[in-house]
Order: structure tokens, then C-alpha cells, then sequence
């Protein structure tokens, strides 16, 4: 459900083209590429389904795929790699539509290298848009360039045609692509985010995992003694790993409800004291960080720990893999929840997030979106999951697909995690989908707090006071969950 303070039609061509960072792209005001662009339409015109079918539709091509229609597929190449794609879900589609050309796109520029072709229209059919460089789902929505997932999400399984593919996901999955009430996007992945550490260090040196902040300054400053980094993250480019952690551990004081809050744009929802609390216990922490590694990239970062020079690093379950051929036989990855604040939060310290992410898009002007829509389903096939895992090392939404699947190490310290936790999982955010300007600020305001250039109580009012910004703005549509 839309909440708005302006419709998409309030949205210039050039304050669209700002959000999806094409104004530089502009060769002055009468530039082609601006004229190219699409305007603003209303609500329903920026909610566009599927394009007409090429070809008759029928329970095995619910979506009326022409069989000799190319497809072009973008790849964000980052911690899971593109071999899912390459030898996985592309050679899955090309056994039922043998006559179809597959272009394989890999990069870890999706913004860069996307973003002049949205400008002119020749859009790939299906993307995966993430990493540092991603572009702005919610603008994309507002401006009516991404494809309404509702075809997708009701179509037949490929497991089994009498269920719909939307009762064979994990539950949340649908909800967390909403843009406006409608899925616009896929989140493929069941990521866990917490601490990973080397669990054969640890032992060896006799370390644990803190259960609270306390706990975490006193093994910090047993690992600085050791000579070790005792918490890094990369600032350069994934500040937003950190992030990540000072909010779910604002939603282990409060509960959910401060990021909720937070999506939706509540007046003073960064001033929450149990946001305050979160960003001075970090800070803290933020003392045990070289601050050399505000200049450091995520694989620089994530090396280091490789090396036993880095102690503690947030991240992903995508992790392990993403480092595997840097990761020596003395490194085993394990994970810890972030530590408890407080003795009266309201969730244990064994609570931990567990969400669908890594967002793959089907733009609503692309050649062969009935194509796209049958590869995001044989995505979501046991076979096509299960490939994904074996390839990528990360667990996927679709229910039953790790079934026999021998697990990594770190994704076993995961999944142990998971059964820990129960019924206390810490939600996803959605505003890094939704408001692409309040999260760059974020980026900077977290770098900013733990390395030491700001107070928690400055880095709340930043926040708050970007927070206000997105929310006055009318060119900007506005969100709202509920869950």
C-alpha cells in the first residue's frame, strides 16, 4: 500500500534520472538522453505486468515464452559469484528452449554499466541489482521501468504444477520485494548476517563469541593484545555491513517495530533511544578498528581476516564463498549473533536476522520479460535452487532445497544459529530499496560514527534529519509495511 506525500507524476524527468544517477550522463539541457527517458505516470501505469504474450500459454509455459526469443541476463558478480547462472539456471533454460541465444552479462557495476541503457531503452531482460553499485529500485518502480512479480508469484510450480510457485517459498519472501503493495522484486537468497570469525583461532587462542557488549570490549581487548585487528569492517565501499548491525541490534533492545518505524518514515524513528543505544555501543567498538579501513574494499577487508590479521568482520552468509579461494585450510568460518545490549531486551542474544535478499529485477521495457519470468521461475525450482547452493555456497527462499546438500562449515554455524534462534528473527529493511538517497547517507553517517568523527547522539540527528528530507519531498513516492 502506497502512503504517498506525491504521486509519480510529481517526478521530473531530470529528478528521476537523479535517483538512478543518469544526471551526469547528460550532455546539457537538451540532451538526448534525457529526452529518451521515460516521464512519470500514475500509480497504476507504474505497475506494468507482463508484456503480451510471443507464444500460446499452457501449464508447462505459463507464460507464453517464443522459443527462439533471445535472452539477456546481468549477473551481479560479488560473493556468489555468476557460475549459478552460467552452469546452473542458463543451461536449465536452454534444455526447454534449445533455439533461444542466452547473453551472459557479469559485473560488479550494475549501476555503471546499466544505467545508460535505461536511459535509451534497450534494457536487458532480467537483472540481478545488487552490490555496491546498484541501482534504485523505488525510483525504477516510481517511473514505471520494472515488471510487476504477480504473474511469477501465481504461476504453477515447475516442482509441482498444482502449487503456486508463492506456496513454495519461504514465508516473507513475496513481502519483502513489495514496492507500493506489488512485488517488483525477487529476493532470492535466505541470508543470516552476524559476527564471523575463524573458529580454529578462537580455539586455539581460547576466545568465544561476546553474548553482550560488555563480554565483546574485554575480547577485544584480548585480541589486541595478541596483535590482531579485534573488529573491522571495509568503510570504502560496504559500510552499509555495518549498518546492517548497529540496527539489528537496535531490534534486539526494541523489537522489530524500530525498523519498521524506520521503513516508513515515522517522524523521530532515528531518535529512538533504542537506536541511540545501539549507535553509542557500536562506537565503542568502532574504537578497535584501524582507521586505515575506512579506505579498504570489502575483499581487502575480508583477506585480512583470511590472514588472521582481523578478528571479528559483519557480514553475510554469502561469506564463506565469496572468499573461498583466499580462505587457507587453518580458517573455518563460524558465525555469532550480534552480542545483547541490555538485560531487559526484547529479544535473547541467540535472536539473529534472517531475511530473502540479493533483489533480481525484470525491467517492464525489456524485449522478452514471458522469457525473464520463465527463468526467475526455474529459479525458483528445487533443481534450479539447489544448483544455486551447490555453486554458490548460500541457501535460497525455496522451501526443501538444501535437502541432502553436504553444508559448508560456515553455513552449518548458520543454519546451527537458525535453529537457535527459533521464533526471534530480526526483520529485514526495506528503505535500502525503497529511499536509495537515505541509504547513501547512511553509508556516511556510519562511517562517520565508528570512526570516531561523530557522537551516537549527532549520528541519530543526521539520520533523522536525512529521514525528514526524503520524507518531505514529493517527487519521492512513499512506502509503507506493516510486516
Amino acid at each position: 500500500m502506497t502512503n504517498s506525500a506525491g504521486s509519480p507524476k510529481d517526478i521530473t524527468r531530470r529528478q528521476m534520472l537523479r535517483r538512478i544517477g543518469l544526471t551526469a550522463l547528460v550532455a546539457g539541457p537538451a540532451g538526448s538522453m534525457l529526452a529518451a527517458c521515460a516521464t512519470g505516470g500514475s500509480s497504476s501505469e507504474a505497475s506494468p505486468s507482463a508484456a503480451p504474450s510471443a507464444a500460446a500459454t499452457s501449464a508447462q509455459n505459463p507464460f507464453g515464452v517464443k522459443a527462439d526469443a533471445p535472452l539477456e541476463v546481468v549477473i551481479f558478480k560479488g560473493g556468489l559469484g555468476d557460475s549459478y547462472a552460467k552452469d546452473v539456471h542458463e543451461p536449465m533454460y536452454k534444455k526447454t528452449y534449445p533455439n533461444a541465444t542466452i547473453k551472459h552479462v557479469a559485473t560488479q557495476q550494475i549501476a555503471q554499466t546499466l544505467q545508460p541503457r535505461f536511459a535509451s531503452g534497450d534494457v536487458p531482460d532480467f537483472i540481478a541489482n545488487s552490490g555496491t553499485d546498484l541501482m534504485d529500485n523505488g525510483a525504477l518502480q516510481s517511473e514505471g521501468q520494472l515488471l510487476d512479480l504477480t504473474p511469477l508469484f501465481e504461476a504453477p510450480s515447475i516442482d509441482d504444477p498444482s502449487k503456486k510457485i508463492k506456496d513454495t517459498i519461504l514465508a516473507g519472501t513475496v513481502e519483502s520485494g513489495l514496492i507500493a503493495g506489488k512485488p517488483f522484486i525477487l529476493n532470492y537468497v535466505s541470508s543470516g548476517y552476524g559476527l564471523w570469525y575463524n573458529t580454529k583461532l578462537f580455539q586455539e587462542k581460547g576466545w568465544a563469541p561476546p553474548k553482550d557488549f560488555t563480554e565483546f570490549k574485554a575480547v577485544c581487548e584480548k585480541i589486541k593484545a595478541a596483535g590482531l585487528t579485534p573488529y573491522a569492517y571495509a568503510g570504502k565501499n560496504a559500510s552499509y555491513y555495518q549498518y546492517w548491525m548497529i540496527l539489528i541490534t537496535a531490534a534486539k533492545v526494541e523489537g522489530n517495530q524500530v525498523l519498521l518505524d524506520i521503513d516508513n518514515l515515522v517522524d523521530g524513528a532515528w531518535l529512538k533511544d533504542s537506536v541511540k543505544q545501539s549507535a553509542a555501543a557500536w562506537a565503542e567498538i568502532g574504537k578497535y578498528i584501524d582507521k586505515s579501513y575506512e579506505g579498504l574494499i570489502h575483499t581487502e577487508v575480508q583477506t585480512r581476516q583470511n590472514q588472521d590479521k582481523v578478528a571479528f568482520y559483519p557480514s553475510g552468509s554469502w561469506l564463506e564463498n565469496e572468499q573461498k579461494s583466499n580462505t587457507p585450510k587453518t580458517f573455518e568460518y563460524a558465525v555469532a549473533p550480534t552480542p545483547s545490549l541490555t538485560p531487559s531486551d526484547k529479544m535473547p542474544y541467540e535472536a539473529i536476522r534472517v531475511a530473502s535478499g540479493e533483489p533480481y529485477i525484470i525491467p517492464a521495457k525489456a524485449k522478452n520479460t514471458a522469457g525473464a519470468l520463465e527463468y526467475a521461475r526455474i529459479m525458483l525450482s528445487k533443481e534450479g535452487a539447489k544448483g544455486f547452493t551447490e555453486k554458490s555456497g548460500s541457501l535460497t527462499v525455496v522451501k526443501g532445497a538444501a535437502e541432502g546438500l553436504s553444508l559448508s562449515p560456515g553455513i552449518k554455524s548458520l543454519n546451527d544459529a537458525i535453529g537457535a534462534a527459533g521464533d526471534n528473527i530480526v526483520t529485514y529493511s526495506q528503505f535500502e530499496n525503497w529511499y536509495k538517497e537515505l541509504e547513501t547517507e547512511l553509508r556516511k553517517q556510519t562511517n562517520s560514527l565508528m570512526f570516531g568523527r561523530i557522537s551516537a547522539d549527532e549520528f541519530c540527528a543526521n539520520m533523522q534529519k536525512k529521514a525528514d528530507s526524503v520524507k518531505a519531498d514529493s517527487s519521492i513516492t512513499k512506502q509503507n509495511r506493516t510486516v
